[in-house]
């Protein structure tokens, strides 16, 4: 792997899509905060309402709950446009279905940057990756290819093609990265308003989660001059 570099930022519309509430705050919320520090219009993409993230909690409860707090969390750092599109939590196919209405979101929001959670199957030796993750990462970049595209998808031709420049995908590989050490408050705020999830997932404090998740995501990148930085591998679309 080479130097990681910087992350190009010349652009203005952003569309960050994942699976479910709480990932964008548990990897991407930082930058996010650059972003929209710097003015640019960033969106969210979820696929699923996390309706069954929260244990002993039915779907029909916990997914309206998990939508409130993935509201919040997209305030905290400046995010007011969240679209969800209510395929089953746990559930998620790739394929057709997906790749379409993905690609119908992107022509509505016509980004030049997407964001993208890992979809690799793992996240690290011994550590598999959630079965959403993958489907909905995969698809999302099939989609980004057929939003551009007139004739893959007829059912959506109301909607006028749009080609992405990039996709920045969070994950284990870093190609690039961006400084985010002036973002770290609003990061932490924006994965403390998913407060019950959190409580539910693990005894340890909320607080004590939130700095340990927050710390782990922005940690430096070999060879990238910012002692706090959010890393991607950066994958071109369009020139």
């Amino acid at each position: 792997m080479g130097r990681v570099e910087q992350l190009p930022e010349d652009w203005q519309r952003g569309l960050v899509i994942v699976a479910h509430p709480d990932d964008i705050e548990y990897g991407a919320a930082a930058a996010v905060a650059r972003w929209t520090g710097q003015g640019k219009d960033i969106r969210y993409l979820l696929a699923t309402r996390g309706e069954a993230g929260i244990a002993g909690m039915p779907p029909a409860q916990a997914g309206p709950l998990r939508e409130v707090e993935e509201l919040s969390g997209a305030r905290e750092v400046g995010v007011h446009t969240v679209e969800f599109l209510d395929h089953p939590d746990g559930r998620v196919e790739a394929g057709l279905a997906l790749r379409r209405d993905i690609a119908a979101a992107i022509r509505r929001h016509r980004p030049e940057m997407v964001v993208l959670f890992n979809f690799g199957d793992t996240w690290a030796p011994g550590f598999v990756n959630s079965a959403d993750h993958r489907a909905v990462g995969r698809s999302a970049m099939d989609a980004i290819s057929d939003a551009g595209n007139e004739w893959i998808f007829p059912e959506i031709a109301q909607l006028e093609p749009w080609s992405a420049r990039w996709a920045a995908v969070i994950g284990p590989v870093a190609t690039h990265a961006v400084d985010v050490g002036g973002q770290l408050d609003k990061a932490r705020a924006s994965l403390a308003a998913h407060r019950r999830y959190l409580q539910v997932l693990s005894s340890v404090p909320v607080e004590q989660q939130v700095d340990e998740i927050v710390a782990m995501a922005t940690g430096p990148k070999e060879g990238f001059p910012a002692a706090h930085a959010v890393g991607f591998e950066l994958f071109t679309f369009a020139g």
